[in-house]
C-alpha cells in the first residue's frame, strides 16, 4: 500500500507541465545524499484513488499532471494510480523513480513521464550534465530522453 508525506503544486520536475507533486513514503532506494531521508519510513496516509482525487480537488483546474515521488517499494501500486490519473481524471501521469530502470512489468500506456536512477551525490541530480538520472516522457510507447531540459549553461 502506498502512502503520502506530503504535496504540493511543483513548475520545475515536469517541464512544461504544472504538477501536483505527491511524495510518497516507505522508500526502499536509501541513497547517501538524499534530500529527503525522511520518505524512507513507512510513514504516512494511505494513498489510494479516492484520496488522490480528493487531493486533486483542492486544485482542480490549476494543474495539468500528477506526479508520484517515490513508491519504488509498491510499482504496481504507483501503475494504477497514474493509470487512474490518465483514465478517469483526464491529467498527464509521471512517477519519479529511485530505480535505474523502470520494472519490467510496467506498462507505459500508463505515464506520459517516468524518472528513473537512484541520486549520486558526485554526479548531482537531473540539473547537472554528469547525472546518471534520467527523465523521459513517454511517447508512442517508446521511451524520449528528455534530460537535457533541466541542463543550463553556465
Amino acid at each position: 500500500m502506498l502512502k503520502f508525506y506530503n504535496y504540493d503544486i511543483v513548475f520545475q520536475e515536469i517541464p512544461d507541465e504544472l504538477t501536483l507533486a505527491v511524495n510518497l513514503t516507505g522508500c526502499p532506494c536509501h541513497c547517501p545524499g538524499c534530500h529527503s531521508p525522511h520518505l524512507w519510513e513507512d510513514t504516512g496516509t494511505p494513498l489510494d484513488a479516492a484520496t488522490l482525487r480528493r487531493i486533486y480537488d483542492e486544485y482542480a483546474g490549476e494543474v495539468t499532471c500528477i506526479c508520484l515521488m517515490g513508491g519504488d517499494a509498491d510499482p504496481a501500486s504507483v501503475e494504477r494510480l497514474c493509470a487512474f490519473v490518465k483514465q478517469e481524471m483526464g491529467l498527464r501521469s509521471a512517477w519519479w523513480s529511485g530505480r535505474p530502470e523502470l520494472p519490467a512489468s510496467i506498462d507505459l500506456a500508463h505515464f506520459d513521464y517516468v524518472k528513473t536512477g537512484p541520486y549520486i551525490e558526485a554526479l548531482g541530480g537531473l540539473k547537472s550534465p554528469k547525472t546518471n538520472q534520467r527523465l523521459y516522457r513517454i511517447a508512442a510507447g517508446a521511451l524520449e530522453d528528455i534530460t537535457s531540459r533541466f541542463w543550463r549553461s553556465e
